[in-house]
């Protein structure tokens, strides 16, 4: 028990919990990601997706602890870790050795916590409707004749709104960020490949946040253009 204890206080093991978590994450923001794209099929299809997991019931308030465990797990490890690499340099370097390092590496703690506001105020509007408690009182009619809470419409009123779409977007750009190199080093944390397999996993992560970016963007762009109402 005392071995394992030390073994996650130390930077190694935080290292691994910060890529289990964020692999945990990375799964969910993708099968988020698929399940909102439903709204290019029409009210029916998100509605009825939205009540799928609404009746889910307990496995899905399981689902959202776990998250949010992983996801606070992932930033305080963060902050720890922020702290232990300031301790072992107390005077920065006169000359930043980051010519190989990307802006998106650089900017890993900062962006995971603009992540995090983010985060909060996308559950308090989309979640719990405290922000836009008008957009949450509409309901809709299935066609098997079920009464349910128009997710469709709280969607298309919210993104409507230029400060909340230009929002949204610009939190994916940072999102994007965040996962193009979150991805690529969770893989060399773990051990799983060979040094030499990583220009090509660099590569792939790139592509996943792109496709990450792409997907979500898309909700609010076609709102905003008109082409989903």
């Amino acid at each position: 028990m005392t071995l394992s204890l030390d073994f996650f206080r130390s930077s190694i093991g935080k290292k691994i919990i910060m890529a289990i978590t964020g692999f945990i994450w990375f799964g969910f923001v993708i099968a988020h990601m698929l399940g909102n794209l439903q709204i290019f099929q029409g009210p029916e299809k998100l509605n009825a997706y939205a009540k799928f997991l609404k009746d889910l019931g307990p496995l899905l308030w399981v689902a959202r602890i776990g998250l949010l465990v992983a996801f606070f797990g992932h930033v305080i490890t963060a902050i720890l870790l922020k702290k232990e690499n300031s301790a072992a340099r107390p005077v920065a370097y006169k000359k930043q050795a980051t010519i190989q390092a990307s802006g998106a590496s650089r900017t890993m703690f900062y962006s995971g916590l603009l992540l995090l506001t983010f985060l909060i105020y996308h559950l308090l509007h989309f979640t719990f409707g405290v922000t836009n408690p008008d957009h949450y009182t509409f309901e809709y009619t299935l066609k098997n004749g079920e009464v349910v809470h128009d997710v469709y419409a709280m969607v298309i009123l919210g993104f409507q709104q230029l400060p909340i779409a230009l929002a949204y977007i610009f939190f994916m750009v940072f999102l994007s960020l965040h996962f193009s190199h979150a991805l690529a080093s969770m893989f060399q944390t773990l051990g799983i490949l060979a040094p030499k397999h990583f220009p090509v996993i660099e590569k792939t992560a790139i592509g996943l946040a792109f496709i990450v970016f792409i997907g979500n963007s898309s909700m609010p762009v076609s709102i905003l253009l008109g082409w989903v109402k």
